[in-house]
């Protein structure tokens, strides 16, 4: 029994992994050893296999995998890091951000509106502003038409819209653009941020102008756009989507310079823009996407066609139905009556050099100036013009003409600085900035010199052959325009005629300074010639200045000066800054020798040079004018009620080609006053009748051929004349 327990007990210790005589583990030793100690080299061996058997299809997915984590590592890592920095960028953009109502009018200059005579706007200057507006305060259709134009998801995006941008890029390479150049896919959002130039100031030690700050502020690279994504976004987080919404209503430009809708909406309606119906608000819409181009004051049938398009996007997201499309498409947008005339623009270009520069050219105010101007008479002017240079005028012709009209007291009601042809407007104001002899027109001041000193309307001259030797030049001898001559003829006659040795005659008979200063001090400030042919027109002169003048005659002798003006305040103050009454100056001939000059001139119309400018049924009175070489003609005249002057030339100095002042000037003059005074009762010129002008005793001679010496009148004699309103 002993002897088995110890074979047993041997067993057991085998059994347990024991060593018994030195030789091998038992099966259930085997089994438990390898269990708790794997052998490695198996493995190792199944490794190698496993390479040996991946070839090169292994090595490339194993390769690709590897790439893929290592991207994937890297993408997680930069998209975190640019988080960071885009959310720090956020914030920062976020914290410059101001209140959203000190966003809607950041104009560094004011603009200037100008009334009419009867208090109707006719023409807008510098950056017009017509008022805060909210989202709450437009017509709704107006806000509609805004997003379905420029940002249909503008209500469900968070500033930026990556469905736009990657739109925007696709349309720019089909179009075969750069993928950042042309189309944006900016939001509102973005453009807003664009708008106020993401914060940057307008700084003028930086930016010579506003034009090249406004420039910079529109500067487009792909940092620019990064960077105004991020401002857009912060925006987003600052303001609610109506307060966006409120200042691109207010800030956005729209052409003619209207700044915000409301200015639109008043520019080219005439009206507010709450009070704007379905097809007004898709044209003031479709200008956001080219002000100028879009502009109706430009192109009204573009803009319409625009505006159709609007309509159909506002169709098709939802915001009108068919039959409202249908019937805003069958009655278009059109302008008021101001902005579809455009009228006064060479008049206004020239109240704005006239006004103080403060208010007028570089306001920061809006400032409303009230002027002399008359729109019908404007219109009136302009159709004149058009009509027979379109009958006369050789198709082709590039022959200028400028028409100004006014009243007696210098009040300017209308000015057409040059023709428009077809695809230019000229800002180049003939009226004002171009000087021109002035021919015959300039005699009525000689004669107006001679009646002032005492010399009558029937007093006689020589038309016969003159030489006057002029120091340093030799001998002058001047002539008719007919090449004759007709001996004795009277003052009247002379003036008649556009005779030119009479008119040189008596020129030289009262003194060629006398002249001068009674010309000058009509207004003709231009500088005169100092010899002998200043008698003929030889000196230069503008329209305005010439039309001045003769309104001087007309008024009975007083110089005026020419204004436009008649009040000047700032938007919504009752008080104006300035105002002016009128033009009228000093006296400067007798009013006896204004009405003896006034029927003289009214012989020019009735039965010498000037028939052409007769207007049946009324009284008028005129000169015509005609340089050297017929570079320049002239007609100017008056009725009781208006003065209008009317030059004709080539810019160039061109000689015209068959054209005198008796011709078509005083034919579109003749177009001109017959539609000014439609309506107006026909008035009588202040003017003397030659039958119930007696001579006096004393001056029985009657003729006047000694140059140099005035037959009568001095200083005395044109004192009692101004206290006791006649001649002898």
């Amino acid at each position: 029994m002993a002897n088995k327990g110890n074979r047993t007990g041997r067993r057991t210790a085998n059994a347990r992994g024991g060593k018994g005589n030195g030789k091998g583990y038992t099966a259930v030793a085997k089994r438990r050893a390898a269990v708790q100690k794997p052998k490695p080299k198996p493995k190792r061996a199944k490794k190698k296999s496993q390479k040996q058997r991946r070839g090169p299809v292994g090595w490339l997915l194993a390769l690709f995998a590897w790439f893929f984590r290592l991207i994937w590592r890297l993408m997680w890592k930069g998209a975190l890091v640019v988080g960071l920095i885009s959310g720090a960028a956020i914030w920062y953009f976020h914290s410059t951000l101001p209140e959203y109502d000190t966003l809607l009018d950041a104009r560094t200059r004011g603009s200037v509106t100008m009334l009419d005579r009867n208090g109707e706007v006719f023409a807008w200057r510098g950056k017009q502003f017509g008022g805060n507006i909210t989202t709450d305060t437009v017509a709704p259709v107006l806000k509609n038409a805004v997003v379905a134009t420029e940002d249909k998801r503008f209500y469900r995006h968070f500033g930026v819209s990556p469905r736009g941008i990657a739109s925007a890029i696709r349309i720019n390479m089909r179009e075969g653009r750069g993928p950042l150049s042309g189309h944006g896919g900016s939001t509102i959002t973005q453009q807003v941020a664009k708008l106020i130039c993401m914060g940057v100031p307008y700084d003028k030690d930086t930016w010579e102008t506003e034009r090249e700050y406004e420039a910079d502020c529109r500067v487009g690279s792909l940092w620019r756009k990064i960077k105004e994504m991020h401002y857009a976004v912060a925006m987003e987080v600052a303001y609610s989507k109506d307060e966006i919404l409120t200042i691109y209503l207010n800030r956005a430009f729209l052409g003619a310079g209207a700044h915000g809708f409301e200015a639109g909406a008043q520019r080219y309606f005439n009206k507010s823009a709450a009070q704007v119906n379905a097809p007004e608000a898709a044209m003031l819409a479709g200008l956001l996407v080219a002000p100028s181009r879009y502009a109706p004051t430009n192109n009204l049938e573009r803009s319409q066609a625009r505006a159709a398009t609007v309509l159909k996007l506002m169709r098709e997201q939802g915001y009108i139905s068919s039959a409202d499309e249908s019937v805003a498409a069958a009655a278009p947008a059109i302008l008021s009556r101001a902005a579809e005339a455009r009228a006064g623009g060479y008049f206004a270009d020239w109240v704005m050099e006239r006004g103080p520069g403060f208010l007028t050219r570089d306001t920061t105010e809006d400032v409303i100036v009230k002027t002399t101007f008359d729109q019908r008479i404007q219109t009136a002017a302009e159709e004149a013009l058009q009509a027979v240079l379109d009958e006369k005028l050789k198709e082709g012709s590039e022959a200028q003409a400028a028409i100004v009209v006014m009243s007696a007291d210098g009040a300017v009601r209308a000015m057409v600085g040059g023709r428009k042809f077809k695809g230019v407007a000229g800002t180049f104001n003939r009226a004002v900035m171009a000087k021109r002899q002035t021919g015959s027109s300039f005699k009525p001041f000689v004669y107006a010199t001679a009646l002032d000193l005492g010399w009558r309307f029937d007093d006689v001259v020589q038309d016969a052959p003159l030489t006057i030797n002029i120091p340093g030049s030799g001998p002058w001898s001047p002539k008719n325009y007919t090449r004759d001559f007709r001996g004795e003829v009277s003052l009247t006659e002379a003036l008649t005629w556009s005779l030119n040795i009479p008119a040189v005659r008596v020129s030289e008979a009262v003194g060629r300074e006398h002249v001068r200063t009674v010309a000058e001090t009509f207004g003709i400030e231009s500088d005169l010639a100092t010899g002998p042919a200043l008698a003929l027109g030889t000196s230069e002169s503008s329209l305005l200045e010439m039309t001045g003048a003769y309104a001087g005659i007309l008024n009975g002798g007083s110089a005026v000066r020419p204004y436009g003006l008649i009040e000047l305040r700032l938007l919504g103050d009752d008080v104006p800054l300035m105002d002016q009454v009128g033009g009228m100056r000093d006296r400067v001939i007798a009013p006896i020798a204004a009405k003896q000059l006034v029927y003289m001139m009214h012989q020019v119309v009735e039965a010498g040079s000037g028939r052409r400018a007769k207007l049946p049924g009324r009284d008028a009175a005129g000169k015509t004018g005609t340089t050297q070489a017929a570079r320049d003609a002239w007609f100017l005249g008056f009725t009781a009620d208006y003065v209008a002057g009317v030059w004709m030339g080539y810019d160039d100095n061109t000689s015209l080609t068959g054209v005198t002042g008796g011709g078509m000037p005083a034919e579109i003059w003749h177009e001109v006053m017959a539609r000014v005074h439609e309506g107006l009762p026909a008035r009588p010129l202040s003017m003397i009748n030659p039958a119930e002008f007696q001579r006096p005793p004393q001056a029985a001679t009657p003729v006047a051929n000694t140059p140099r010496q005035p037959r009568r009148g001095n200083v005395i004699d044109n004192i009692l004349r101004d206290i006791f309103g006649s001649y002898g």
